[in-house]
């Protein structure tokens, strides 16, 4: 079968690439066309097949991010280029389904456009609507055939608002126990990647540009207090490069700093899961921190002032953090715009590091949230329910 999948960053790269192991074990002669990243890229190529040269990358993630409501409407040029050409190259190409991975500004558009021209839609890691923008309900029941969803407080909200579903754990489980960070020793990942046998504090700033550009500042404050006081003096702080920036993205807030910090790229689940404690941008990040084991705290800011007091209205949850809302209450702690300071992330990092009592009650907590989550085998067993869905259609 033919299958058109839609990852519009990191975190759906990631899922789009264990799913398309899954599609592919489950499916030998799978033909898939994709937007997503290196990961997806990487998996199609191991099982790519002759005569299927039209599959592949169509375009990589890094060329659209956009974060927040002001800055989508600044860019709405770029998007609705990039959906007019993904539309056409949809019907040109004319699969079996079309499967979105989160990424809602986008997909939904295309979930429209798909099933108006009578293509099967299936929406892999549910648009945000309990967290904002309800209304999206009435085109997930209208545009989109079956939804995936991967947390489990999502199944109850879903069933009451009578939208179809299929849930079969969340996929983080399996990407983070088989990852290679898991099973290298700390003394091969600070030889590997040349680094002095020194405690680390790991910084995630995000994956996109606009999140980069308001965190680092923030980050850079945080590490030069904490490199200041006589007990971490001795620390080095490393950045998560994401996937898709590179050092022009970091080496302007890294001038003239007086701490240890070093960028390294493509290594944030080595980087996380070697370090005391980590400060955590929102998103998938900080729940693959829980997974890891480490302490964290998580840090956000909104690009803009204008996007920030819009989202304050629309935005309903308690908690802005996927291990918050797992269990429904406090786990690590949030700071929000402008709490997201280096003063507090200071002193909760130090809590982190030196409050033993405090470090083991966060780790009993991520134990929780791991637990909730349910076992592994979220992303084959996710396959297997597609193809299925497609062969009682057919």
């Amino acid at each position: 079968m033919k299958y058109y999948i839609i990852a519009g960053e990191a975190s759906g790269d990631l899922h789009g690439s264990n799913l398309m192991k899954g599609l592919y074990a489950e499916d030998p002669d799978a033909d898939i066309r994709f937007w997503g990243g290196d990961l997806m890229n990487r998996v199609y190529s191991e099982n790519r097949k002759a005569g299927m040269s039209d599959g592949g990358l169509v375009r990589h993630y890094k060329d659209g991010a956009i974060m927040g409501f002001w800055e989508v409407f600044r860019k709405a040029g770029q998007l609705l280029g990039n959906v007019r050409f993904c539309e056409k190259d949809i019907l040109a190409w004319r699969p079996d389904v079309v499967i979105l991975i989160d990424y809602p500004g986008f997909n939904f558009k295309i979930a429209e456009y798909a099933h108006k021209h009578g293509l099967k839609v299936f929406y892999y890691i549910a648009p945000k609507v309990w967290a904002s923008r309800e209304g999206r309900i009435k085109k997930l029941k209208k545009f989109v055939d079956k939804l995936f969803i991967v947390f489990p407080f999502e199944i109850p909200y879903f069933r009451k608002k009578g939208v179809d579903f299929i849930y079969e754990g969340n996929p983080l489980v399996d990407a983070i126990d088989d990852s290679p960070a898991s099973n290298e020793s700390r003394k091969d990942f600070l030889e590997r990647n040349g680094l002095p046998d020194k405690p680390v504090i790991a910084m995630l700033a995000g994956s996109r540009k606009g999140e980069i550009s308001t965190m680092m500042p923030v980050l850079r404050e945080f590490a030069e207090k904490m490199a200041a006081l006589p007990q971490y003096c001795g620390y080095q702080f490393l950045i998560a490069g994401a996937p898709a920036r590179n050092m022009d993205d970091y080496s302007p807030y890294l001038k003239s700093c007086k701490a240890d910090i070093k960028v390294l790229f493509g290594q944030t689940q080595s980087i996380v899961r070697n370090a005391e404690a980590a400060v955590v941008n929102s998103g998938t990040a900080s729940l693959e921190t829980v997974l890891l084991g480490t302490p964290q705290v998580v840090g956000f800011i909104m690009g803009s002032r204008i996007t920030y007091a819009i989202a304050r209205k629309i935005v309903k949850v308690k908690y802005i953090s996927l291990g918050n809302l797992i269990i429904d209450r406090l786990a690590f702690k949030e700071f929000i715009q402008a709490d997201c300071n280096a003063d507090n992330l200071v002193t909760e990092v130090r809590a982190l590091i030196e409050d033993q009592a405090y470090r083991q009650k966060m780790l009993s907590e991520y134990a929780c949230i791991r637990k909730a989550l349910g076992g592994r085998g979220a992303s084959a067993a996710v396959a297997k329910a597609m193809i299925r869905e497609l062969g009682a259609t057919s």
